[in-house]
This record gives C-alpha cells, sequence and structure tokens, in this order.
C-alpha cells in the first residue's frame, strides 16, 4: 500500500491514478476530507491528516510500503522558512517513527543552488529526509507547463503574455504536471537503497517567445511576448498582497541567471513525455 500526501492536487492526483490503473493499493492522505470524495469513489483509504499534525502523519504512513510526500507550497514564506521547517520536522518524525520500505519526496529543480530562493524550501526538505536511513527518492521537476494558467486571460483577451521569464528567446526547462505524477508513480514502484535524485523535463526546453507562438495558435489570434520590467517586479507583488517579495524574486533571479538548473547533466536528465500545446489547451479550454 502506498500512502500519497498531495493527492488533491495535480502531481498527487496524477500519481495516485497511475498507481489504480496498475491495481496498486493507495491511501490517500487529506487535509480536508470533504476534497476526497473522488479517491473514496475510487477505492482507496482515506486518512485525514494535515502536514503539520505529527500523530495524524503518524497514523497516515503506519504499514506503508511506500510513501509520497508533497510538502505544501509557501509562496510568501516569513524570513528563515519557518513554515516549511515546521512541515520538515512533523513528515521526519512521522517517518522516523514509522520506517516505510521507501519514500519518493517532490522537490525541484535548483535544489543543490546555495542562494537563498523560494525554492530554498525544497532545499532544506531535502537535507532533512537524506539522513533518515530508508531509501528515499527526490524528484526535482523543471518549471511546472501549468504556471502558464495565469496567462491565459491576457493572452486570450489581449494578446499578450506578460513574462517574468526573461530574454524572451531563453529556452527554460519546464514539465507537466501529470509527467511528473507518472513519473513519481514509476519512481515509488521501484526498488533501490540509499539516497537519489531524479531530475525531470519535457522532451524540449521552451521559450517564452514559443509558449505566445503556442497560444496564439490554440486561439486563433496573433498572441506576442512581453518582458515584465524586474525594476517593477517588488511593487507589483507587493501590491498583490505579498509581505516579502524577495524570495519569490530570487527564484525567478535563478531561473533567469542559469543558476536554478539541473544539477545533472544531459542523458541523466529524464525526459517527460507531454508537450507544451497538450498542457495550454487544456489550460484554455478549463478557461473557457
Amino acid at each position: 500500500m502506498y500512502a500519497i500526501t498531495g493527492i488533491t492536487g495535480k502531481v498527487g492526483g496524477a500519481l495516485a491514478r497511475t498507481l489504480l490503473a496498475a491495481n496498486k493499493s493507495v491511501r490517500a492522505v487529506v487535509r480536508d476530507e470533504g476534497k476526497a470524495k473522488e479517491w473514496v469513489e475510487r477505492g482507496c483509504e482515506v486518512v485525514p491528516a494535515s502536514m503539520e499534525d505529527v500523530d495524524a502523519l503518524t497514523v497516515a504512513f503506519k504499514g506503508a510500503e511506500g510513501v509520497f510526500i508533497l510538502p505544501p507550497s509557501e509562496f510568501d514564506p516569513e524570513p528563515g522558512f519557518p513554515e516549511a521547517r515546521a512541515v520538515i520536522d512533523t513528515v521526519k518524525t512521522a517517518l522516523e517513527a514509522t520506517r516505510p520500505a521507501k519514500v519518493v519526496c517532490l522537490s525541484t529543480i535548483g535544489a543543490q543552488a546555495t542562494q537563498s530562493n523560494l525554492l530554498t524550501q525544497r532545499t532544506l526538505m531535502e537535507e532533512a529526509l537524506s539522513d533518515l536511513g530508508i531509501p528515499v527518492t527526490f524528484l526535482r521537476p523543471a518549471w511546472f507547463m501549468e504556471n502558464f494558467a495565469w496567462d491565459v486571460a491576457s493572452a486570450r483577451d489581449e494578446g499578450v503574455i506578460h513574462s517574468f521569464l526573461q530574454p524572451l528567446d531563453r529556452p527554460v526547462p519546464m514539465i507537466a504536471t501529470a509527467d511528473v505524477g507518472r513519473v513519481a508513480a514509476e519512481l515509488i514502484q521501484q526498488e533501490w537503497k540509499g539516497r537519489r535524485v531524479i531530475e525531470l523535463e519535457a522532451p524540449s526546453r521552451i521559450t517564452p517567445n514559443e509558449a505566445a507562438a503556442t497560444f496564439s495558435k490554440i486561439l486563433g489570434r496573433p498572441v506576442s511576448a512581453a518582458v515584465v520590467p524586474h525594476d517593477t517586479w517588488q511593487g507589483l507583488f507587493t501590491s498583490q498582497g505579498m509581505k516579502d517579495p524577495m524570495p519569490r524574486i530570487r527564484m525567478l533571479d535563478g531561473f533567469n541567471e542559469g543558476w536554478i538548473e539541473f544539477e545533472g547533466q544531459g542523458s541523466s536528465i529524464q525526459k517527460g513525455k507531454i508537450e507544451l500545446e497538450t498542457v495550454l489547451r487544456e489550460l484554455v479550454l478549463q478557461a473557457s
């Protein structure tokens, strides 16, 4: 039986559906039981637990052959990432208490970066879980293609996508969340020893200009990419309600400056199967 956290999200849901299609038993670990209807109907065991509740997580992980850890995303963290550290301490304690046969943890491209940024939360998780004495895989996906959901309205209504990824002709490693879930399902069924890192991106890298051209093809109207000037980011993010935009800014800097990248090279990086057009068509459909 596999215990899956984050099952109500895109990655966790894709992972669980892949396991169920392979006739594997799944335990859905959910914060809100009201969102578990799909998984009950699919025959999953449902265990309520938040990622900050060590007793509930211990119950959720007990007896599991494998555990998938999807840390919650904190997009406006306090200095020092106390929210992430609290989750990390809880997850580690629950895993130490239950000792599952193996763990797959969703991390991120650039988790090895030394510069502090929004993704440092995943770096801290990797550091904490690397010494469990349990086989653990850190799955490091690229930039999610689904982030373009924020651009659907402007592409459709204005013929432009406003890009924080710059310059507009720089290829960026990206991946579809369905590919992340599928690969996570493959990994959690494997046997291995110790700590391993798996990095994952789409068949080809994508520039913001190419994303705009893909929107144009789907929408049947001209769409171009426009740079959001760097000197406006802090004011913009603050106006959107962020208390401290700097971690987000530094993450974007890392992609644009090239220090948020994969640690491996070439053939060591796994490739997904889903192209950007497939993802964008679904995002446009959902927004219609």
